[in-house]
This record gives structure tokens, sequence and C-alpha cells, in this order.
């Protein structure tokens, strides 16, 4: 596969990533799955190398079957051929665009047939500043080779034009399938507190506290000084 001769090429197995995580882990509400998937590993096998950023920030987006709606989330009035990945299976990448000319990604919760999903917002590079990838995925945002990590991935769209990921190219793609050129992994990074906060960026329940964040990363989107309450993941 082509995959896997790029994988050889980048002098690195994906054991370096750590593990595939498992279906259960989304089959669950976006709201429980959402700081639970911070810490985890976002990678991009790509035609230039292995891309790859570690998940600080995410904001959950609920299902229509939740009472009431949530009428932020894409998928509030039901299932359209747009939105179709959200209603399942779960572990999907669902891409869209914004502005017509910048990418999303989100992972898709829930059981089959009920939507749900997980926004990324933002990712803390893998790659150092003095490697090929960083080097890549600075190339990537049109910036120079040393641009500070902040720059590259603190952001949803930022983040997906660092790791190259589009909607014609990656929406839909399962991100537990060892053969999937878009992967989420868990190499033991343990996460023991948890920032929570509103959404920001959306006109509708504003007022819902489904961001979480780690605590004072220097990868967050948006302003630096980040408040809100915090809980501990077991």
């Amino acid at each position: 596969m082509e995959e896997d001769a790029q994988i050889e090429r980048t002098g690195r197995g994906v054991e370096h990533f750590g593990a595939l995580m498992p279906r259960a882990f989304f089959e669950a509400p976006p709201e429980l799955v959402a700081p639970r998937l911070l810490g985890k590993v976002l990678v991009h096998f790509s035609p230039i190398g292995a891309l790859a950023g570690r998940i600080v920030e995410v904001e959950a987006y609920l299902g229509p079957h939740n009472k009431p709606p949530d009428p932020a989330a894409h998928s509030h009035r039901g299932p359209t051929p747009r939105n179709q990945v959200l209603f399942g299976p779960a572990g999907h990448a669902y891409v869209y665009s914004i502005y017509g000319r910048y990418f999303c990604m989100n992972v898709s919760c829930e059981k089959d047939g009920q939507a749900g999903c997980v926004l990324v917002r933002a990712l803390e590079p893998l790659a150092g500043p003095n490697t090929a990838s960083f080097a890549a995925m600075a190339g990537n945002r049109g910036l120079a080779p040393g641009a500070a990590a902040r720059e590259l991935t603190a952001g949803p769209s930022r983040l997906c034009q660092a790791l190259g990921i589009t909607r014609a190219a990656h929406n839909g793609l399962d991100l537990l399938d060892a053969g999937s050129c878009l992967q989420l992994r868990e190499d033991g990074y343990l996460v023991s507190e948890v920032l929570v906060t509103t959404r920001i960026g959306i006109k509708h329940a504003v007022d819902l506290p489904l961001r979480f964040a780690l605590p004072e990363h220097n990868c967050l989107s948006g302003p630096r000084s980040l408040t809100g309450s915090r809980i501990l993941i077991r």
C-alpha cells in the first residue's frame, strides 16, 4: 500500500505513535468522549511524511436525539448528504469547509444512527522544531520552518492546514483503521486534569460548557488567558 511505503520512508513505523484507539471509546455521548480525547494523537500518513500532533483542545457537539437538540451542531436538523458521516459509525472523520477555503475536522461519536461529534480545535506538534515533519507542517501553513508551534496547530483550521487535511481527501475516513492514512492513536500520555469552558466561534448555544482543553497549554486556540472550571479525568 502507498501508506506502508510512506511509513517506511519516514524511518519509523506506526508504533511510534502508539496503538490505534478502540471504536468503543467513541460509541458514547460526545460530552464524555471529548475530555478523554485530550492527549491522544492525530496522525496523517501523508505523501510528504507522517504529520502528527497531540490533541490539546476539543469541543463537543450534541446530536439531534438530545433534548433539546444542539443548535450549533451540523446534525441538529437530521441527516443530510453533507453530514451523513456524523450519524455513524463512530470514529470517522467529518471534515467540513469554512469560508470556502479552510477546513475543520471532527470525530463522529455515539452509537450507529445517533449523531454526535468532537471538533479537534488544537494540537501540539509531536515533531520538534528542527525536524523535517515540523518543517513540512510549517510549509503547509505557508510559514518558515522556525515558526512557533502555536502558529502551526492552534486552531481547527490551522491544524488541518498543517496536517494537510481536506474534505475531498479525508471526509468519511475511518480514523481507527490501520489501513487509513488518517488515524487516532494512544501513546500512553496521561491527562489527569482538564479545563472546561464554553464553546467559541459559534452563534448558538454559546453558554454550554462543552469546550475542553489541557490547562495553560501554549498551543490552545483563541485568547491565551483561558479561564474556566477544572475537572479530574480518571
